[in-house]
């Protein structure tokens, strides 16, 4: 063996961590999107109406953003490996109780407590895979678990319209539950267990931020169904927008808060947060729908409409390492916002071209423009988060990167459903197009808006400094919507 070869492999407690974390994250980021095929399947099922389908994707979505930034602290105090075992377990039997789900309602519940389980799970996979790798062979063993999640993200849509199509919208539910019972053993053996003394929770930050997200998200959801006025909705509005603002004061006068404010006032780390959570804000919401629109309206099947959206999703494959090096060459800014605006692009060109006889010939500029323009984010997204802030804040700068982008993903399902359900709706294919097209008119100016704020970044990112807390980066997109 050449020496170049004994430097790159990877020691066998290594090859155990990346495979055991890597199946976790390719769980966890496959359950984003891979409920979107089969949407059309549930509700002739179980039956609901536009705001439970939401509400079956954001779930998830919701529980996952809110106790995401508490995942990684609740390791540190517990211990990372008993809390990554507790995740899977939660997870795994939340996938079990999707599947045997008699209703909707049951269904909403146990995406709900999938979210809970994938929020503990996530970031401590990679708190474990930063620890078992040596720093010299890091970056490789990080690369292939993005290359992982990023598989996942491209062939969710794929999968979940094979399974609804050919055996039953359950098994996209049933898949988890082997995985997960074959890695929580092999996790217990194969782990090592490492905590941090000491570790402080920050209950009160958890609980304002989670209910305050929840109480918006519930406003926007229900807002068609009871009345923008009614006193249900404006109730939770309020009182979500009141608890936001008190976790924002939280997070300004505690001394150890989940979120410290501080941060933002770097506005390279206010400008690549906030870009994020507009850019999921409008591809989750915009894909929510289109995945409707290609079986409802153009009339494919499940596993036909999944092929048909791999031109975006599975774009970051190809053009992701192109844009990181482009990124190492010119700076990270120009990438970001030459992708967001590509995603803008492609979303207005489908409010454009978006009728019930559109050709999927049509289509397809679209999807490879947003599909490029999601990698060229993605790509260098990470390094230019981690070189907005000091070392010892690169993990909560992780955490709260993932939890806004997965808070505007729950915010785009919302927002874009309610301009749906105000201006059509699933009557006829017209209705249906009818609604749509408003709302991706919505999602691109909020992805444009993405692209302005990202020119606040700075023009050549800072390296990162050296030690293990400068490689805990974001995990992978989803592009989590489901």
């Amino acid at each position: 063996m050449t020496q170049q070869a004994a430097e790159t492999k990877l020691s066998g407690p290594a090859v155990w961590a990346l495979v055991l974390t890597g199946a976790a994250s390719f769980m966890a980021a496959l359950d984003n999107l891979v409920v979107t095929t089969a949407l059309p399947a549930i509700r002739a099922d179980l039956g609901g109406g536009l705001e439970d389908l939401e509400w079956t994707v954001n779930a998830y979505t919701l529980t996952f953003a809110v106790l995401l930034m508490s995942g990684s602290a609740l390791g540190d105090r517990f211990g990372r490996r008993r809390l990554f075992i507790a995740g899977l377990v939660v997870f795994t039997g939340a996938s079990a109780a999707a599947a045997l789900s008699p209703g909707i309602d049951q269904l909403i519940a146990a995406r709900a407590v999938q979210g809970v389980g994938a929020a503990v799970m996530m970031p401590l996979s990679l708190t474990l895979l930063t620890a078992a790798v040596p720093a010299a062979r890091r970056g490789m063993a990080l690369g292939i678990y993005g290359a992982v999640s990023g598989l996942a993200v491209a062939g969710g849509p794929l999968v979940g319209g094979s399974l609804t199509e050919h055996i039953s919208w359950q098994w996209i539910f049933w898949l988890n539950v082997p995985i997960g019972l074959a890695l929580i053993p092999l996790a217990r053996l194969r782990l090592a267990e490492s905590s941090v003394a000491h570790a402080r929770l920050d209950f009160p930050g958890t609980l304002l931020i989670s209910g305050g997200l929840f109480g918006i998200v519930y406003g926007l959801v229900n807002a068609n169904a009871h009345g923008w006025t009614s006193a249900p909705v404006l109730t939770a509005l309020i009182a979500g927008g009141l608890l936001v603002a008190g976790f924002v004061g939280h997070g300004f006068r505690s001394a150890d808060p989940v979120l410290p404010m501080r941060l933002f006032r770097d506005r390279g780390f206010f400008g690549i947060n906030f870009a994020g959570l507009l850019m999921y804000l409008g591809m989750f919401g915009s894909i929510f729908l289109l995945s409707q629109f290609l079986q409802g309206v153009a009339g494919y099947s499940p596993t036909q409409a999944g092929l048909r959206m791999l031109p975006w999703t599975g774009m970051a494959v190809v053009v992701a390492p192109i844009a990181g090096m482009l990124s190492d060459r010119i700076g990270g800014r120009p990438v970001v916002v030459a992708g967001l605006a590509l995603q803008a692009l492609g979303l207005g060109w489908f409010a454009v071209i978006l009728s019930t006889d559109v050709s999927y010939a049509a289509q397809l500029p679209a999807l490879v423009l947003s599909g490029i323009g999601m990698a060229l984010y993605f790509a260098p997204a990470g390094h230019v988060l981690m070189s907005t802030v000091a070392p010892a804040d690169q993990g909560r700068a992780s955490g709260a990167n993932s939890a806004l982008r997965e808070v505007g993903g729950a915010l785009g399902v919302a927002v874009l459903a309610s301009v749906f359900a105000a201006r059509g709706g699933y009557e006829t294919p017209q209705a249906f197009t009818d609604g749509t097209v408003p709302a991706l008119w919505i999602g691109a100016t909020a992805v444009a808006l993405a692209a302005v704020l990202a020119l606040l970044l700075p023009r050549r990112a800072k390296a990162p400094a050296a030690g293990p807390a400068s490689v805990t980066v974001p995990a992978p997109a989803p592009v989590r919507a489901g």
